[in-house]
């Protein structure tokens, strides 16, 4: 995560993965001893759109990329969703990884609107 930017500590990854449920899964690519990528997915059940699956979080290790593994995941997470009745995936990439959006269009994703990304901290 870190290669992205996110600092978030083991303890609370552990959390996150034990808490879970029903409604969200992560995929992880690599072996016994190494961790070469992982796609986190959610399924809400929004006003407008319905049933839809988002992709949380989703990264490929730097040293690891254009072989196959990000491909990979998508598969798992896009049938993952399937089987859950969802008809529609969602992912949100920020504007400068120009090279995640072309992964993403290699595989069937439409970039729908350009907007703006607001938080507050509670």
């Amino acid at each position: 995560m870190r290669q992205l930017g996110y600092e978030v500590p083991a303890g609370e990854i552990a959390r996150r993965l034990a808490d879970r449920g029903d409604a969200r899964e992560v995929f992880v690519a690599g072996d016994e001893t190494t961790t070469v990528g992982w796609a986190a997915v959610c399924i809400e059940h929004g006003f407008v759109e319905g049933r839809v699956a988002w992709i949380e979080g989703f990264i490929v290790d730097e040293g690891s990329r254009s072989a196959g593994i990000g491909r990979e995941l998508l598969g798992a997470v896009e049938r993952w969703a399937r089987q859950r009745d969802c008809t529609t995936m969602r992912v949100q990439s920020n504007v400068v990884r120009e090279r995640a959006h072309a992964f993403y269009e290699r595989n069937g994703y439409v970039k729908i609107k350009a907007q703006f990304a607001l938080r507050k901290t509670l």
